[in-house]
């Protein structure tokens, strides 16, 4: 019983030390964003809603949880750190890659973040809100559910927010299109190794 206690703490200790460190550095970034706006990379880019729905993003599942999880979840007995880790890196990579201009300057990053925080994003969401037990294909359908919608509503406050009166209005449509098929993919391999892995974890 103890031995196989003591990796499972450490792994829970290993994953809330992370999900913290990615929390403050996301902070670091969104202030120095504030500070100096013309270093950040989002200028120009919804930099005003980027620095209210970023945090609210990373904050989401411990707001969850204080309010409503921690007395009647009952998936989890404790704050679902490795979720939490998840449900943050989008946004801190997503930041980070602004403020390193990789998203102007390399010409798949994009496309391939479209893929990788989706994936990340739709992981972090199963492991905290939906029951173990499901079938592989219940846990697809939830993950392409999610990841689906929450592809459309993010290229929904693209447009609204800045594609409409940039240049990038001219081909917004095929950018678009591509970005929520690479979102959907990655939502939907997601949802096959959070099954996989759960399985396997049995």
């Amino acid at each position: 019983m103890v031995a196989t206690s003591v990796p499972a703490t450490r792994e829970a200790g290993w994953t809330k030390y992370a999900a913290v460190a990615a929390k403050v550095a996301l902070l670091l970034l969104l202030l120095t964003a504030l500070i100096w706006p013309d270093l950040s990379g989002i200028k120009g880019k919804a930099s005003t809603a980027r620095l209210i729905v970023y945090p609210l993003g990373a904050m989401v599942l411990p707001l969850w949880w204080f309010a409503y999880g921690r007395a009647k979840s009952k998936l989890h007995k404790t704050f679902p750190w490795h979720a939490d880790l998840l449900m943050t890196l989008p946004w801190l990579i997503d930041l980070l890659g602004n403020r390193l201009n990789l998203f102007d300057t390399i010409d798949w990053w994009d496309d391939a973040m479209h893929c990788i925080l989706w994936a990340l994003l739709t992981a972090g969401v199963l492991l905290a809100f939906v029951p173990r037990g499901l079938s592989r294909g219940l846990t697809a359908f939830v993950a392409l559910g999610f990841g689906a919608t929450a592809a459309v509503v993010w290229e929904l406050g693209e447009y609204v927010a800045f594609v409409r009166h940039s240049s990038e209005l001219q081909t917004a449509y095929t950018d678009t299109l591509g970005d929520l098929t690479l979102g959907t993919l990655g939502a939907l391999l997601s949802g096959l190794i959070v099954f996989q892995a759960r399985r396997t974890a049995n």
